[in-house]
């Protein structure tokens, strides 16, 4: 019986993600199906928190009840919802199914219950199956039973998260399973599931941070996710984009100033700190700061005082600052752009982010994410990638990490609706649609005779043969799951060598 396998569940020590997606595996099993999906309710939306049988985007998908009838009707009622298998209502998996990767599902059964957890709305379960009448009576009741097993087992994850992030879990918080609403974050790679641990404890303090990383990274996303999980979360966090700040007028956009304080300042007007106070204030690009304004924010850290421009006494103010750059603050104190003071007391807690291309399979989770909007963006009934789509993601370096994989998504949907002309087809995008360099082992590379590179096109060998070996590992991680072991085999090496390697090229700490 399914109660044998789930029962165990509920006192094993498990991670939460584990027990999910083995709940889905096991409904899965016990009612013969093709996908079994459970989503979570975010913001008029579901966002897939464990799937079997849907392609691996799926997860960083996010259905808008606005434009899902399907979800919509079940999350309406609490009993078992079925829908008749020429039901004319879109399905969210269309296209998306695992063994028919776009394709229509003329024949078609699926079920699915709403969620709760605690009196409160938690999300839904979806079942679908490719052969109608697989979902009959029989099959509702049996669902209907395990209704309170299914609940049972959300409300011990729930349980056990909080109990470990007690000082992090806020009244507004308590529907949803900590741990696994990110705020905007998609991704479960074993990177970023590290950074978000190390930023749940830091954000418990006041402690200075700064978050460093390559453009594109999501550095701003990370910055917000501090703030929501800080006792300062119902205060503001004020973003300043530090870049964009004019030399002449940065000191009163931080700091405030008085009236005749300079020509044009014709009342009094409070600056940055004043609207973050009590709260949170993110500065981005803090490396592009004047050296004049980095002194006063300086003293700003030191003592908790602010002095408008033009003001004789300073302010007391209490703000947390959060910093991000995607320059290297020590090289700009070496060369005497930054202040090395201001350096430090930056730096009390640095958090570097990870580029893109060390995040393994979050690149097709992410682009999930991204075809969903697109396709809501754009009114098309399906969007997915292709199995060498996939492929090409995977491989890719992306110097332009997170914001460069959401421009090639948008422009590749465009492209694709563009060739097809139907918003009503099930819209595939495929390789050549993005736009990005696929190496193709089985292509002949140029040789001398074809085209002689100039000198300074040529590096040592030694480094093109390092960033050959970081390429094949990563794509090997990327495709066992970031599960070292089964990397090495697949790369045909001893798990203790491919350890070495990868610290040497920089791959592992």
């Amino acid at each position: 019986m399914i109660e044998d396998f789930l029962l165990p569940d509920l006192v094993a020590e498990l991670p939460a993600a584990v027990r999910l997606q083995r709940l889905v595996q096991v409904l899965r099993e016990t009612f013969v199906c093709g996908a079994v999906v459970l989503l979570q309710y975010e913001d008029d939306s579901l966002r897939p928190v464990a799937a079997v049988g849907l392609v691996q985007d799926a997860l960083g998908r996010r259905f808008d009840l606005a434009r899902q009838p399907r979800l919509a009707a079940l999350l309406s009622r609490r009993e078992i919802t079925w829908f008749e298998s020429d039901s004319t209502l879109p399905d969210p998996y269309d296209g998306l199914l695992d063994e028919h990767p776009g394709e229509a599902l003329p024949v078609h059964d699926c079920m699915g219950v709403s969620l709760y957890v605690e009196g409160e709305l938690w999300g839904a379960l979806t079942l679908d199956a490719l052969t109608a009448g697989t979902f009959d009576e029989r099959a509702r009741q049996k669902l209907q039973r395990l209704l309170p097993l299914i609940e049972g087992l959300l409300r011990v994850i729930r349980l056990e998260q909080e109990n470990r992030a007690l000082r992090m879990v806020r009244a507004d918080d308590h529907r949803a399973l900590p741990g696994l609403q990110q705020h905007g974050l998609v991704g479960n790679s074993p990177v970023v599931t590290r950074l978000l641990d190390e930023l749940a404890v830091v954000a418990d303090s006041d402690l200075t941070v700064l978050i460093t990383g390559e453009t594109g990274v999501g550095k701003e996303l990370f910055a917000h996710w501090l703030h929501r999980h800080s006792p300062r979360a119902d205060k503001p966090l004020v973003q300043v984009n530090c870049a964009a700040l004019p030399e002449s007028l940065a000191e009163s956009e931080l700091f405030g100033h008085v009236k005749g304080a300079f020509s044009g300042a014709t009342a009094d007007r409070a600056g940055r700190f004043d609207a973050a106070n009590g709260g949170t204030l993110f500065l981005d690009e803090v490396g592009e700061l004047p050296l004049h304004v980095q002194a006063k924010l300086l003293r700003t850290l030191q003592n908790g005082e602010i002095q408008r421009l033009g003001a004789d006494q300073p302010l007391r103010v209490d703000v947390r600052i959060v910093a991000a750059t995607n320059r290297n603050l020590a090289d700009s104190v070496a060369k005497g752009d930054f202040r090395a003071d201001l350096y430090h007391r930056l730096s009390v807690y640095p958090v570097p982010v990870p580029p893109l291309r060390e995040r393994g399979n979050d690149v097709l989770l992410l682009a999930g994410h991204f075809l969903e909007l697109n396709r809501a963006r754009l009114g098309v009934r399906s969007l997915r990638l292709s199995v060498d789509a996939e492929q090409a993601l995977l491989g890719y370096d992306w110097p332009g990490n997170v914001r460069e994989l959401e421009h090639v998504i948008s422009r590749a949907a465009i492209k694709a609706l563009g060739r097809n002309g139907s918003r009503q087809a099930m819209l595939s995008l495929d390789a050549a649609l993005l736009d990005i360099p696929i190496s193709d082992p089985t292509v002949p590379q140029p040789t001398a005779t074809t085209r002689v590179p100039d000198a300074g096109m040529v590096q040592p060998l030694r480094l093109s043969v390092e960033a050959c070996q970081r390429q094949e590992i990563r794509r090997a991680l990327a495709a066992c799951d970031d599960n070292w072991s089964a990397a090495a085999r697949l790369l045909e090496l001893d798990a203790s060598n491919l350890h070495k390697l990868a610290r040497r090229l920089g791959l592992k700490a």
